[in-house]
């Protein structure tokens, strides 16, 4: 099944990994290095929310690094405001 791609969906996976990271150093998870490959951290970001039950698991056979980014991308976008330039018209 092919992902349904969302409107600024980079620019939201950037912004995930943004909010992400901030949230898994505050919550005492580690801390990345500025070189980590993103790959590393938007797994890393995905398991936490997953683990405090702030996004939903995907799909067994569809845990890889693609699917997280749409979940991450998903995510963000909720939690935005509404008149965010990031927000699908």
């Amino acid at each position: 099944m092919a992902i349904k791609k969302i409107k600024h969906e980079k620019e939201l996976v950037h912004e995930a990994v943004r909010v992400g990271t901030v949230y898994f150093e505050k919550r005492g998870a580690g801390k990345f290095d500025p070189d980590d490959h993103a790959d590393l951290k938007i797994r890393a970001i995905y398991t936490l929310l997953v683990k405090d039950q702030l996004i939903q698991p995907l799909a067994k056979g569809q845990e890889d690094v693609i699917h997280m980014k749409h979940k991450l991308a998903l995510w963000i976008e909720r939690q935005l405001p509404a008149d965010h330039p990031l927000k699908a018209d």
